[in-house]
């Protein structure tokens, strides 16, 4: 904690002229002599500290001093910043913020300007559009565990609706396809599990302690991908028209489009045949159609009648009034 301590006065004396011991004392929450102990060992590893006396005095940093950053180019750090603010938008805290500020302290007023302007010409944000309170209160419990290497108890519900309790040694983050994943350890099942964050209900922190084990052989879920999942892959044939030739572009890119008639664009895709291709070609709404092959045609007939169903009886108390 003390060497947390010491950067963050560097950090504040490089941002501020002069600052007063008591305050410092005070913002750290600790005593005047021990902040004056902390300037000396800041002196000692040949950081200018200078003691101003007399009205409008206190402690500072000699002119133009600056920490150094030889070992980084102003691109290694303009990378490295829009890194962190990325992270920002998915992690979010204190933490991230606190770094990011100690890197933008480094450049000089001079080329801050500049910096401002190369570090927002790219932007990567992972938050959604609504209120994603939820969401971060989860992260923010997941991180304490594994920080402290504690297990994290949640009722959770699969994709099959089965609800189970749980209490896990969690020891990854994981964002993938915009969803949070927590890679963790699960005693019960003797081997890691994938937990979906959107369907952990409540995760508490307990008061066991878990050791981290080594991921060196494990074969991560994440690396592996669809395609080599365990069902067969095979490929599919779906129809576009004008209205939906967007949704094609922004899923396959435009290249892989095939114009078969004015207006009607096919894409051939290959995928594991699962419930998660099924909910998919049914997002995409009905201006999309299955051409082939024709076994998954009729299985997306059928969903989709089935969906119709569900809203008949409601439609004809609706049309009755």
């Amino acid at each position: 904690m003390k060497i947390d301590r010491l950067l963050s006065i560097v950090i504040l004396l490089l941002k501020r002229n002069r600052i007063q011991a008591k305050e410092l004392a005070d913002l750290y929450e600790v005593s005047i002599r021990t902040i004056y102990r902390d300037i000396e060992a800041i002196s000692l590893a040949g950081i200018p500290v200078v003691t101003f006396q007399g009205a409008g005095g206190g402690i500072g940093l000699m002119e133009g001093y600056r920490l150094d950053r030889s070992m980084l180019t102003d691109h290694d750090i303009k990378d490295i910043v829009m890194g962190l603010q990325s992270l920002s938008s998915s992690l979010g805290g204190p933490n991230v913020s606190r770094l990011l500020h100690k890197f933008e302290s480094i450049i000089p007023e001079s080329e801050k300007e500049q910096f401002s302007v190369r570090t927002t010409q790219f932007i990567v944000d992972h938050s959604g559009w609504g209120n994603q309170s939820v969401q971060e209160a989860k992260l923010i419990k997941i991180k304490e565990a594994m920080s402290q290497a504690r297990t994290v108890a949640f009722t959770y519900r699969n994709a099959e609706g089965a609800r189970t309790e749980r209490d896990v040694e969690p020891h990854t983050l994981l964002l993938k396809g915009q969803q949070w994943f927590v890679y963790a350890y699960c005693p019960d099942r003797g081997q890691f599990r994938l937990f979906k964050l959107s369907r952990m209900n409540e995760p508490v922190v307990t008061e066991t302690a878990f050791t981290r084990r080594d991921l060196s052989n494990e074969v991560l879920p994440w690396k592996e991908g669809r395609m080599t999942a365990s069902s067969a892959v095979q490929p599919f044939t779906l129809q576009f028209n004008r209205t939906s030739r967007h949704l094609a572009e922004d899923w396959f890119g435009v290249e892989a489009l095939n114009e078969q008639e004015e207006g009607i664009y096919t894409v051939s895709v290959p995928f594991p045949e699962d419930a998660w291709v099924y909910g998919f070609i049914l997002s995409l709404g009905p201006d999309v159609i299955v051409k082939e092959p024709a076994h998954l045609r009729d299985k997306i007939y059928k969903m989709a009648l089935r969906i119709a169903s569900n809203y008949e009886e409601e439609q004809k108390l609706y049309n009755n009034y």
